[in-house]
C-alpha cells in the first residue's frame, strides 16, 4: 500500500477499528506472547522514505521498539578511505581488506606492521555483545550518525542488530535472492510479518534473483581468475600447506556439518543462488576436495563454455535455446565430468576463496557466476524445465556490438518465493499498481487469504486522466512498431506535448517506450524546430542509462521547478526514474505517456518465458504483455500523485488506451476518475480538459473537507501500533494478502 497513514477509506477504516479492539482483546488474554516482527521490503530506492510512516507511527522511540534500515557496504559505511572508492565492488573489496579475520589476527599479533585495519570495525569487534542499540526508527543516515558517535562500524552493528530489532526494512533480495537471504534473513521467525511494498514488479525481482548471465568476456576473465587461484595454491602449499590440509579434512567431514559455510560476519561472501531446500545436506564429492583438482574441475567448464560461444558464432551458428538437461548432458559428454561435483562448485570456490584468505573477491566475480551457472544448472535440470539455456551471438544491447552470451534463465518466478511463503505464516504483496491482481496468485502459485483493490480517500478529483488518441489533424497517434516512424505521428507527439508544457505550470515529466524510441524522436523534433519551440517553454532535461548524468539532471530539473521557470523531465518507462524517483507538488504537475510500454517481443528470454507460462499456467502471451505493459504505465503516471492534497494530470497519448482490454488492467484508484468525457480526445479537446482540471485544482483548499478524509486524534489513538497486538496466520503455509491502494 502506497501510504496507509490518513487513509480513511470508510469501509477500510471501520475494519481497521475492529481489528485493532479485536487485538487489544486478545492480548489482555495472553500477555505473555512475544510480539512479532515486521519485515518490511521495499525498492532500492524507497527505503527511506518506508521509515517516514514508521517514525510517526512508532513516535519518538517512546514504544520500546527497535527499527532499522539495513543497506549495502556502499551505502552505510563511514571509513573515508574506503568510501573513497569508485563503485560498489570496490567499496567491498577494500571494507574486506580491513575486516577480514586473518587481517585483523594478523595486525593484532604483529602490532608494528603496516596492516591496515579499520578503526570502526576494530571498536565494534572490542566491545562485542554489548553493541546493543537503544530503541527507537533507524533510517540509513541516523544509523551511520549513531555509529560515528559511537565509533562503531553501522554496516556491522546493524547486522548484529537484526536478532534484536522489531522493524526490518531492506531492499527484496534480502528476502528473495538466495544468495543475500541465506546471510541475512535465515535468523527470522516463521511469525514475521513480511511485507512487500511497491511489489508490483516482484515476479521480475524473483526471475532475476535465479537467473545467470555469461559472456565472452566474463569467460576470458574467469580463465584469468583460476590461473590466479592455481599460483596461489602453489605459493600456499610451498609456505602454509597446513591451511589447505585442515580444509581438505574439513570437506571430508562434511561442508555443512562443520559450520564451513557460517563463516564469521566479516568473512561472508554471497552463497548460492540455489534456494535452501535445495542445497545438498552432505560432502563435497571427493574428485573436487584438493584445491589443485577443484581448479582443473573449474577449467574444464570454462574452457566447455568457451567452446559453445564459439559454436553458436561461427557461419553455422545463430540463437540456440535448450533445456537445462539437454544443455547438461553435451557438457558431461563433452567435458566427462560427473554431475553431482557442479552441485558443489559455488560453494567449493567460496571455502577456497577463504582457505586462500582472498579479500579481494572483485576480481573473482566471473568465475564465481560461472561456479553459480554450474551449479544451477546441475541442481535444477531435472524434473519440469523450470530455466531455459539462451545463447545468443549477439547479446549486446548496443547496436552493432559483438558480444555472444550464454544466460540460464529462470522461467518460473514461483521458484524464488515459494520457499517465503512456506516458512512465514503472514506475507503482505502490496503497490499502487497491482492490477490486474488476479493474475499475481497465478504467476507467484499461492492462494491469498485477501484480496482487495481498494479506491483512493480523496476530498477532490485531484487526479485527471485523459486518453489522447489522436492529434490535431484528427491522425491516430501510437507507438505500435508500424505507426512509431510516421512522420505525422511523429509531429503531433512533439506538437502534443509543447502545447502541454504551454499551459500547464512547473513540471511535466514525459515517459517514452524505450530510450532508442526517445532518442529518435528527440532527434526528429530537434530537425523539426519542436525542440526549439520546448525549450522555449520549459527547461528541457533528459534521463540517460548513466547513473550520474541522470542523477544530476533531476537536481537541476527540481531546481528550476523551484525557481519558477519551469521544465520538462524526458524519461523512459522500466528506467530508474519510473521505479523510485516521485514527482510531488509542484515537480510533477502532469505525466505524459507516450505510447504503451510492451516489452521488446522478439526477445529469446521473453519468449521462452511466455511460452513456459502458457504450457504450465495456462497464461496467454497476450495477457500477460498487456498486463506487464499496463502495470509500467500505473507505475510511471502514479509518480505524479503523492499526497491527498496533491494534484496531477495523467495523460496516456495512444489510441490502444481507448481499448477496454487495455484501460481496464489500470488500477482502481486510476480507472475511478477516468470517465467516458476522459477517453478519446483530440489534442485540442485535451487541451481544453487540462485547462479546465488546473483552473478547478488551483483554487484555495476546503480545509472542512479536508478534515472529513483525515483520521481524528481518537481514530490515530486507536490504531496506534504501541497498544498489544497479536496477528493470525495469514497464509497457511503457502498463500498470503495482496492489497492495492494509493491513499
Amino acid at each position: 500500500m502506497e501510504d496507509m497513514v490518513g487513509n480513511t477509506n470508510p469501509s477500510l477504516q471501520q475494519r481497521q477499528k475492529q481489528r485493532h479492539h479485536q487485538e487489544s482483546e486478545s492480548q489482555s488474554q495472553q500477555p505473555n506472547k512475544k510480539k512479532p516482527r515486521k519485515i518490511r521490503g521495499a525498492q532500492a530506492r524507497g527505503r527511506a522514505t518506508t521509515m517516514g510512516p514508521i517514525r510517526t507511527q512508532k513516535g519518538a522511540g517512546g514504544s520500546g521498539e527497535l527499527a532499522l534500515c539495513l543497506s549495502s557496504r556502499r551505502n552505510m559505511c563511514i571509513n573515508e578511505r574506503v568510501m573513497s572508492e569508485s563503485d560498489r565492488e570496490a567499496v567491498d573489496a577494500a571494507c574486506r581488506s580491513m575486516t577480514a579475520s586473518w587481517v585483523v589476527e594478523h595486525a593484532r599479533q604483529h602490532p608494528g606492521s603496516n596492516t591496515e585495519t579499520c578503526t570502526y570495525f576494530d571498536s565494534f569487534q572490542e566491545a562485542g555483545e554489548s553493541t546493543s542499540m537503544p530503541s527507537g526508527v533507524y533510517d540509513l543516515e541516523e544509523l551511520k550518525k549513531w555509529g560515528q558517535t559511537r565509533g562503531w562500524c553501522p554496516y556491522y552493528l546493524a547486522r548484529q542488530a537484526i536478532n534484536h530489532a522489531n522493524v526490518l526494512v531492506f531492499n527484496y533480495q534480502y528476502m528473495i535472492d538466495p544468495k543475500v537471504a541465506k546471510m541475512v534473513s535465515k535468523e527470522l521467525e516463521a511469525e514475521s510479518i513480511v511485507v512487500f511494498d511497491e511489489a508490483h514488479n516482484i515476479d521480475s525481482v524473483c526471475i532475476e534473483a535465479l537467473s545467470v548471465k555469461i559472456n565472452e568476456r566474463g569467460l576470458e576473465q574467469a580463465t584469468r581468475s583460476i590461473g590466479r587461484l592455481s599460483s596461489e595454491v602453489t605459493r600456499i602449499k610451498a609456505s602454509d600447506s597446513q591451511r589447505l590440509n585442515q580444509e581438505y579434512q574439513n570437506l571430508v567431514n562434511g561442508l555443512i556439518d562443520q559450520g564451513l559455510l557460517d563463516a564469521p560476519a566479516n568473512d561472508t561472501s554471497l552463497a548460492s543462488n540455489v534456494l535452501a531446500p535445495d542445497v545438498l545436506n552432505e560432502s563435497v564429492p571427493g574428485n573436487i576436495r584438493r584445491a589443485e583438482h577443484f581448479i582443473r574441475f573449474m577449467k574444464k567448464v570454462v574452457d566447455h563454455l568457451k567452446n559453445r560461444l564459439k559454436s553458436i558464432t561461427g557461419p553455422n551458428g545463430g540463437v540456440t535455446s535448450e533445456t537445462p538437461l539437454a544443455f547438461l548432458h553435451r557438457m558431461t559428454n563433452g567435458t566427462s565430468l560427473e554431475v553431482k561435483p557442479l552441485r558443489f562448485a559455488y560453494s567449493r570456490l567460496n571455502s577456497l576463496l577463504r582457505t586462500l584468505q582472498v579479500s579481494n573477491m572483485d576480481d573473482f566475480n566471473s568465475l564465481g557466476d560461472v561456479a553459480d551457472f554450474s551449479t544451477l544448472l546441475a541442481t535444477y535440470s531435472e524434473g519440469v524445465a523450470k530455466f531455459a539455456i539462451i545463447m545468443e551471438p549477439n547479446g549486446s544491447n548496443i547496436p552493432g556490438a559483438s558480444d555472444p552470451c550464454i544466460q540460464l534463465s529462470c522461467l518460473d518466478s514461483s521458484l524464488a518465493i515459494a520457499p517465503i511463503f512456506k516458512r512465514f505464516s503472514s506475507v503482505i504483496i502490496t503497490s499502487g499498481t497491482l492490477s490486474p491482481i488476479d493474475l499475481y496468485p497465478k504467476l507467484l502459485q499461492f492462494e491469498p487469504c485477501i484480496s482487495e483493490s481498494l479506491n483512493m480517500s480523496t476530498f477532490r478529483p485531484c487526479i485527471r486522466p485523459l486518453i489522447f488518441s489522436r492529434g490535431s489533424d484528427q491522425l491516430a497517434v501510437s507507438t505500435r512498431y508500424e505507426d512509431r516512424n510516421d512522420i505525422g505521428v511523429v509531429r503531433n507527439y512533439g506538437s502534443m506535448l509543447v502545447r502541454l508544457c504551454n499551459v500547464i505550470p512547473d513540471g511535466v515529466v514525459a515517459f517514452f517506450t524505450s530510450y532508442s524510441y526517445m532518442e529518435q524522436l528527440v532527434s526528429e523534433w530537434d530537425a523539426t524546430g519542436v525542440l526549439q519551440d520546448l525549450t522555449k517553454a520549459k527547461l528541457v532535461f533528459i534521463e540517460t542509462k548513466d547513473v550520474v548524468e541522470t542523477t544530476l539532471a533531476l537536481d537541476n530539473y527540481r531546481r528550476a521547478c523551484d525557481s519558477g521557470r519551469g521544465a520538462v523531465f524526458l524519461s523512459v518507462a522500466r528506467g530508474k526514474v519510473s521505479e523510485g524517483i516521485n514527482f510531488d507538488r509542484h515537480y510533477g504537475r502532469a505525466v505524459v505517456m507516450f505510447g504503451v510500454p510492451f516489452q521488446y517481443t522478439l526477445s529469446h528470454v521473453l519468449r521462452a518465458r511466455l511460452e513456459f507460462l502458457q504450457t504450465h499456467y495456462q497464461i496467454r502471451e497476450a495477457d500477460f504483455l498487456n498486463f506487464d505493459a499496463l502495470r509500467q504505465t500505473s507505475q510511471c503516471v502514479g509518480r505524479v500523485i503523492r499526497s491527498k492534497t496533491d494534484y496531477g494530470l495523467m495523460i496516456l497519448a495512444d489510441n490502444r488506451y481507448n481499448r477496454h482490454d487495455k484501460r481496464s488492467k489500470l488500477p482502481k484508484w486510476i480507472l475511478q476518475f477516468l470517465g467516458a468525457h476522459c477517453l478519446n480526445l483530440s489534442t485540442d479537446q485535451g487541451i481544453q480538459q487540462v485547462q479546465q482540471f488546473l483552473r478547478l485544482m488551483g483554487q484555495p483548499i476546503d480545509q472542512k473537507a479536508l478534515q472529513s478524509v483525515l483520521l481524528t486524534v481518537e481514530e490515530a489513538k486507536l490504531m496506534n501500533p504501541q497498544m498489544p497486538a497479536t496477528t493470525s496466520n495469514t497464509s497457511g503455509g503457502n498463500g498470503g494478502m495482496m492489497v492495492e491502494s494509493r491513499s
